[in-house]
């Protein structure tokens, strides 16, 4: 396996700030986070990635596994100048970020992992869903997956960005979506959290039925230093649905890191 390609977002935010890459679910693109971004730019120094055939990111034509992705979000991040970064991300955004925390301890300083899990769904689903979209493409996903990804109220409360995340979905490469469901597949590093040793913050929107409170509470018992968060009135786009409620979590956590670990 090679590293996959991935397109990150130009920096926004202070110059010299801290380095905060932003992770997206599978589906979706650097659109997850931008009403979020304004908030963190105030801080931090942002970027956000596209997960391959995603947004701006180029096809995947070979298996990759959630591992690999870690490996291209650090050769990234180690591009922008960064030698320690905090990370954040959603659902396989957040996969992403325990393997990074796992296989690049030394460059990340802390991780909020949202909306996912150590392990996620079950293997054999993510490949049904991956024979689903090379047989029928990512249209035939927009049903289910507005189901899943939006609170009651989202769609009413933010329309524009729904309908955009939705066409996001709808303009995925077939085949690298599908290769992102074989890297779910397998994705489980349950028996490998206790290595993680910077903090962590695993959050949960209130109305995730894929990654709900007992996900993110197993990332937090395990790792040797984690803490959970809800986001009220969410489910599994916590940055698009609630971008106020989840950058105030971020920066309160991210703002905490140097006390907790005395950097």
């Amino acid at each position: 396996m090679t590293v996959p390609a991935i397109a990150v977002t130009d920096p926004v935010g202070p110059d010299g700030a801290p380095l905060l890459v932003l992770g997206p679910s599978l589906g979706t693109s650097t659109i997850l986070w931008e009403k979020a971004i304004p908030a963190l730019a105030e801080r931090y120094r942002v970027v956000a990635w596209d997960l391959p055939g995603h947004g701006a990111s180029s096809p995947a034509r070979e298996s990759f596994s959630v591992a690999d992705l870690a490996d291209a979000v650090a050769e990234a991040g180690r591009g922008l100048g960064a030698d320690r970064i905090l990370y954040a991300g959603v659902s396989l955004g957040g996969a992403v970020g325990q393997e990074l925390c796992l296989r690049h301890p030394d460059l990340v300083r802390a991780a909020a992992i949202i909306a996912s899990g150590a392990q996620i769904g079950d293997p054999q689903a993510w490949h049904d869903r991956a024979a689903q979209v090379r047989d029928q493409s990512t249209s035939s996903l927009i049903t289910g997956s507005a189901q899943r990804w939006f609170a009651p109220d989202s769609v009413a409360r933010e329309p524009e960005l729904s309908g955009r995340l939705l066409h996001a979905l709808q303009d995925a490469d077939d085949e690298s979506y599908a290769l992102c469901c074989e890297a779910l597949a397998g994705h489980d590093v349950r028996t490998r959290l206790g290595e993680i040793p910077m903090p962590v913050l695993a959050v949960w929107g209130e109305h995730d039925g894929v990654a709900p409170e007992a996900k993110a509470v197993e990332i937090a018992e395990h790792v040797r230093d984690g803490r959970t968060a809800r986001v009220a009135g969410a489910a599994h786009l916590p940055p698009a649905e609630q971008p106020e409620a989840t950058a105030a979590l971020l920066r309160d956590f991210f703002d905490g890191v140097d006390e907790r670990t005395g950097a």
